[in-house]
């Protein structure tokens, strides 16, 4: 079969990440809007189950990253052409600006707002940026397992589900601290669009450099053929 062509496979990543962020969005939504009505569980469920059915939809055609740490980590593992990580961070962009738009749209300021991550008040900074780090790092690193690694017998097929199972278990556990984002996409599109930006270099930058570091990672441990 040949391989979509670039800009179907940015429009997939674009359509993938909104559909993504979007039912996680909404799990936010739904607690801020009726209390009571789903817990940080439910919020996790969402994100994480999110990820995992867009993946199921798409993840054939582009690889069904939503992610732009999953792109460079990815690419810095060689299993990604470095040359189309512009074009797929954009599209990942373009769709988390989307998601978090229509949500805003759609209910109140406070709303918004609470879509924005940041490090919880007992958190320092510097906390927050080391969390964001080593579990990305810790995610790129199932994810080059469970997708791109032929010799795993859970390659492929479990995919969607380990990947999505990653962000739920994140969100539970690392969430309360940090807000649960390990994507650069899911803490910039909110920010943006609340206009919000203050804690926004923690999510920027820490989950780049663990995107860096699970790449460089999963490289040394299971060195196989690189894309060129």
């Amino acid at each position: 079969m040949d391989k979509p062509s670039l800009r179907m496979r940015v429009t997939v990543e674009a359509v993938g990440t909104f559909g993504f962020f979007f039912i996680g969005f909404m799990g936010i939504a739904a607690a801020i809007t009726y209390p009571g009505s789903i817990g940080t569980a439910g919020v996790a469920v969402g994100f994480g189950g999110g990820l995992a059915l867009m993946i199921f939809a798409f993840g054939h055609i582009s690889g069904g990253h939503y992610n732009p740490g999953v792109s460079l980590g990815l690419a810095v593992e060689g299993e990604f052409p470095w040359a189309e990580l512009p074009a797929y961070w954009a599209g990942q962009l373009v769709g988390g600006l989307a998601a978090a738009a229509l949500v805003r749209l759609l209910f109140t300021d406070q709303v918004g707002k609470a879509l924005v991550t940041a490090p919880r008040a007992a958190t320092s900074s510097g906390t927050a940026f080391v969390l964001e780090a080593v579990t990305t790092a810790l995610f790129v690193m199932v994810i080059s397992t469970v997708a791109t690694d032929k010799r795993a017998p859970w390659n492929g097929v479990f995919a969607p589900l380990a990947i999505g199972g990653f962000v739920f278990v994140g969100a539970n556990v690392i969430g309360p601290f940090t807000g649960g984002s390990f994507n650069i996409a899911r803490s910039l599109a909110p920010a943006i669009v609340a206009g919000s930006c203050g804690h926004v270099w923690i999510y920027l930058v820490g989950p780049a450099l663990g995107a860096i570091v699970g790449g460089s990672a999963a490289r040394m441990i299971s060195p196989k053929a690189r894309v060129a």
